[in-house]
């Protein structure tokens, strides 16, 4: 088990570099392979030692080598949260089929929220492309039926998207198609319990956002994050966080 959780951290670290790159191109019609990775600031061209996940931004003490531009914190932090999301995989789901739909549901949020926070957009390639992946995985692996995963897409996206026509673009178009491709992962319990989650989570952002300067009321913010925050939180601890909250009726 050590030494498929050190395989998969270290996965986590390059994959996460990688989705940083998809989360950062893909958006503004980037090719994903070239040109290769640069300098935003200079335009210089990365070394393979400064291509190092995370340990290449500690030693170049998040600056660029050449004209010292300040390199986001957004980059590090994705690779080191994808290394430990994969890493933990063994230890929360039911082997192997289970394990595979849960790091390719987790790649996926991830460059959601490289998108989302860089440019509030979230590609409808990048949906498209998951979504007959996290199809297949459920169909082979029988961890779920197709209605099951049609019944959950459909009202994972028919209530955001009323939520939507109701406040008026409060959210974005992208959020309504995430949740839709969450709801088939998910199934019906789950994508409602990520959804109370997802809206608890935005309120306490924007709240703290406010206070410190950085959202402002009545202006749009990436709403993506909080949509993976509440999918992971359900997806490792759905059925005891639903347990816990029928206990209070029961």
């Amino acid at each position: 088990m050590t030494i498929i959780t050190i395989y998969l951290f270290c996965s986590g670290l390059v994959l996460g570099s990688f989705f940083n790159v998809v989360g950062l191109r893909l958006p503004i019609g980037k090719s994903l392979i070239y040109p290769s990775s640069s300098c935003p600031s200079c335009s210089s061209r990365l070394k393979v030692i400064e291509l190092i996940p995370v340990i290449s931004y500690i030693w170049q003490k998040g600056s660029c080598r050449v004209c010292k531009y300040k390199i986001s914190a957004l980059y590090p932090t994705i690779e080191l949260s994808t290394a430990v999301l994969f890493s933990i995989a063994p230890f929360i789901t039911n082997g192997f089929g289970e394990g595979l739909l849960y790091i390719t549901l987790s790649s996926l949020l991830i460059m959601v929220i490289v998108s989302d926070l860089s440019y509030m957009v979230i590609p409808n390639s990048l949906l498209l492309f998951f979504l007959p992946i996290l199809i297949l995985e459920q169909w082979y692996f029988s961890l779920a039926s197709f209605s099951h995963m049609a019944i959950g897409g459909i009202l994972g996206y028919l209530v955001l998207l009323a939520i939507l026509l109701l406040s008026r673009d409060g959210i974005g178009g992208g959020d309504v198609k995430l949740f839709g491709v969450i709801g088939l992962v998910l199934g019906i319990k789950g994508v409602f319990l990520s959804l109370f989650l997802a809206v608890l989570f935005g309120a306490c952002g924007a709240v703290i956002g406010m206070m410190i300067g950085r959202v402002q009321k009545g202006k749009p913010f990436p709403f993506g994050p909080y949509i993976a925050f509440g999918t992971f939180i359900v997806f490792m601890k759905g059925d005891q966080l639903f347990s816990w909250y029928m206990g209070f009726f029961i």
